[in-house]
């Protein structure tokens, strides 16, 4: 039986970020400063967030393209060493 709770990796990432977002929050909102210096701030985080953010769906969908390559060839491979072990034995 497998010992799982349903919850993948992606889960623990979007989580991870989740977190990561609300603790960054409540520093800069719990920072000394002024409410013009926070929002500065925070407007120039944002843009800097947002620049990467667009760069994710392309890295996940390479990620994606070289793991399935990757999968495949070792499942051919072994697919090949499985018959060759079948026809010497």
């Amino acid at each position: 039986m497998s010992d799982t709770n349903g919850y993948g990796g992606a889960h623990l990432l979007i989580a991870f970020l989740a977190g990561t977002v609300a603790g960054a929050a409540v520093a800069y909102l719990t920072a000394p400063g002024s409410g013009r210096e926070t929002r500065e701030s925070l407007k120039g985080w944002a843009g800097e967030v947002r620049g990467k953010a667009v760069r994710v769906p392309h890295a996940v969908r390479e990620a994606y393209v070289k793991a399935s390559e990757a999968a495949k060839t070792a499942f051919v491979e072994a697919l090949r060493e499985a018959a060759s072990d079948e026809k010497a034995g």
